[in-house]
């Protein structure tokens, strides 16, 4: 009898402790601000583009390669079209209607990329181009002695 009593105790207590755990986060089904920043990575191997607000927080991205690009095809200006035109599709969906662009690199894709914006919707409101240039370069090595 008193086995009977400790096992409904602890299967009463196991669904409890269940309830307690808080379920895994769910990704909220917001809307995305009216204005926001699109980062454009174009390298020679592949392009990155990234849709943010204003403070930097991520709402939409994308690459190349995960629309079926493979190898040197990454770094096509027809790739970065397609990226771009899915990015902002989303981007339009989520409620944005204009950007900034911010392009880096020195890659092929860099025009298309901003067309493809254009066309999907999104109204460009400046395009600046933020690729890295040393101002005088790394520091030489030591002369070497013999």
């Amino acid at each position: 009898m008193a086995e009977e009593i400790k096992k409904e105790t602890t299967a009463a207590a196991a669904p409890a402790a269940k309830a307690e755990v808080a379920p895994k986060g769910k990704k909220k089904a917001g809307k995305a601000p009216a204005h926001g920043v699109v980062h454009i990575s174009c390298s020679f191997n592949n392009t990155i583009v990234t849709v943010t607000d204003d403070k930097g927080g991520t709402i939409v991205w994308s690459t190349s390669g995960s629309h079926g690009f493979k190898g040197t095809k990454k770094g096509t200006p027809f790739a970065a079209q397609i990226t771009c035109n899915k990015v902002a599709e989303k981007a339009v969906a989520l409620g944005m209607k204009e950007v900034a662009v911010k392009v880096c690199g020195p890659g092929q894709g860099r025009e298309t990329a901003v067309r493809a914006l254009q066309q999907a919707g999104l109204t460009v409101t400046s395009i600046k181009d933020v690729t890295p240039i040393p101002h005088n370069g790394c520091r030489p090595p030591k002369a070497r002695r013999v």
